[in-house]
């Protein structure tokens, strides 16, 4: 079931491989935009000691998890490395919309899945220079070359593949260059014809 009126909310979808810097882009953006608020996804991963319950992560046990899914709770959800992630529909009911723009940090799984859903939604694609720069980030996070490393460098290929599910695509090879891209594509999505439409119906009636 599809949620009401679907073209109301006002979704930005932001994915990225493991190592592209999405993360990065993604709290700069957010901090520095007073009408942008985060999605805070549910997942049944661990709590890390960091990380506080409602702001990074809805922690649920997998009971949990597969009860929401039972009852269509989700706009969309994957399992990613052995865990479960999903957006609630409560989510964007509560948070997009009403001159805000809720921004959904999701793998391209989860992309394809609100852009079935929300089709208005604005869809980027955070991509890094080349492999052997996405190879070389995931070691100097990780420490180590491992099958883990490996696995993920996989992953990033399937991921890049799908970039046609996207309307915009961010190189991060330097940060400062692509956040100034990923800033000019959110100021083009708040002035979209789409996001103008009611202004423009004023301006005709006058007001």
């Amino acid at each position: 079931m599809k949620s009401k009126n679907p073209d109301r909310f006002n979704i930005i979808v932001i994915s990225g491989p493991s190592g592209s810097g999405k993360s990065t882009l993604i709290n700069r953006l957010v901090s520095e935009h007073r009408d942008i608020i985060f999605s805070v996804s549910h997942t049944t991963r661990a709590k890390r000691e960091s990380e506080i319950y409602g702001k990074h992560y809805h922690f649920v046990s997998e009971e949990k998890f597969r009860e929401m899914i039972a009852h269509n709770e989700f706009a969309e959800w994957a399992k990613v490395y052995q865990n479960f992630y999903g957006t609630s529909r409560d989510e964007i009911e509560q948070k997009s919309g009403n001159e805000k723009n809720l921004v959904l940090d999701l793998d391209v799984q989860g992309a394809a899945n609100i852009k079935r859903e929300f089709p208005s939604a604005l869809f980027v694609f955070i991509v890094p220079p080349n492999l052997a720069e996405l190879k070389k980030r995931l070691v100097a996070r990780e420490k180590v070359i491992d099958s883990h490393i490996e696995t993920r460098l996989k992953t990033a290929i399937k991921e890049l593949k799908q970039y046609h599910l996207y309307d915009y695509t961010v190189i991060n090879d330097k940060v400062e260059e692509a956040y100034a891209v990923l800033k000019s594509i959110y100021t083009a999505f708040n002035n979209s014809t789409y996001k103008k439409q009611k202004m423009i119906e004023n301006i005709l009636e006058g007001r």
